[in-house]
């Protein structure tokens, strides 16, 4: 078996440099680092994790955790999948900080900064869908600090993962469960259905791209189905209610609801004021006590949940091996299951 000695020895450089370029730690010429690399390959080189695991509980892992909005109760339950992987790393000398921020790229570099400033060695980031964003990842890779983003994505950045949904199928599983819900199986004698979109921001990937699956698998049913409005309510439930009501009231014509993000509450709220309950058909997102319970009500028929308790932990669970080991994610997409769930299985 190859050790750090042999592909040193090979590349004609220190063990340490073998050791900073494999386990991402400091910096080395990039043309030495490559070198490394490939000698690495080539022998098969393979880290022993026991040791590894064992070493690093000599020193002090901190990890870091960037999560949207504490109004969201969806991120309520990703953060008790956070606290419990916590507490399982604290055995290995591992510490976990988090913070909790509204949407917005400031907010976003702001505590990206602090984990920083608090000298974390990986950070594990729901991404605001923003260029300076995808930059700052890319600086904290070549800095030696992975990232692995979770619940929703960033395009063409340096994260070694992404843990969550894939939202495209979400999105195609929602306008499945609408189709059926409004015309059954035979669409020919369906009445029309007018559905309006309610969405967290234009800004997050998961949104645009749950939209995205959404409209993609309605467009052949267009003469049938169709999209009247699609509006932002940055997952506050107080400017849903109000964004809901005045798109109901500018489009009484709408018979189907689709929430895209947060706001559940608030959105069910405007219809069920307007008493519409029996004639608007809902699919929402995940199974926060409140969206339970509409449920349960009937007031949404269906809601699609994404396991946020994984989303919470699996990203702690790669940023560790991979500080403790060196290797990459065997994975670069993890995607949670669908889990559909309806009045009879809520």
């Amino acid at each position: 078996m190859a050790t750090i000695k042999d592909i040193a020895a090979l590349a004609g450089v220190s063990r340490g440099t073998v050791d900073r370029v494999l386990n991402n730690r400091g910096a080395v010429n990039p043309e030495t680092a490559e070198k490394i690399r490939e000698i690495a390959k080539s022998l098969d080189y393979k880290p022993n994790r026991a040791g590894l695991v064992l070493a690093a509980q000599k020193k002090r892992i901190k990890l870091g955790v960037i999560l949207f909005s504490p109004e969201n109760p969806f991120f309520q339950d990703v953060l008790a999948g956070v606290n419990e992987k916590a507490e399982e790393l604290a055995g290995y000398n591992c510490s976990v900080l988090v913070k909790q921020i509204s949407f917005g790229v400031e907010a976003q570099l702001t505590a990206i900064d602090e984990l920083l400033a608090a000298e974390v060695n990986g950070i594990a980031l729901a991404p605001y869908n923003d260029e300076r964003i995808r930059n700052r990842i890319n600086e904290l890779f070549d800095l030696g600090i992975p990232v692995v983003t979770l619940n929703t994505d960033i395009e063409n950045s340096r994260r070694i993962a992404y843990v969550g949904s894939n939202y495209a199928r979400s999105g195609a599983t929602a306008a499945g469960l609408l189709k059926l819900i409004t015309c059954g199986q035979d669409l020919s004698s369906c009445a029309p259905v007018y559905i309006g979109i309610i969405t967290g921001s234009s800004n997050i990937l998961c949104h645009t791209e749950r939209i995205a699956g959404f409209t993609e698998t309605l467009r052949p049913n267009a003469d049938k189905i169709q999209i009247v409005d699609i509006v932002e309510v940055h997952d506050d439930e107080i400017e849903s209610y109000e964004k809901t009501a005045a798109l109901l009231t500018e489009h009484p014509e709408i018979n189907a609801l689709y929430f895209a993000a947060g706001g559940v509450y608030g959105g069910c709220r405007a219809v069920t004021v307007n008493n519409a309950q029996n004639r608007i058909r809902i699919v929402a997102y995940d199974k926060v006590p409140t969206t339970r319970e509409l449920v349960k009500n009937g007031v949404i028929a269906a809601t699609i949940c994404q396991q946020p308790r994984i989303q919470g932990s699996k990203p702690l669970s790669l940023l560790f091996a991979y500080l403790t080991t060196g290797e990459l994610p065997e994975k670069e997409y993890n995607y949670v299951a669908v889990d559909i769930r309806i009045r009879e299985n809520i």
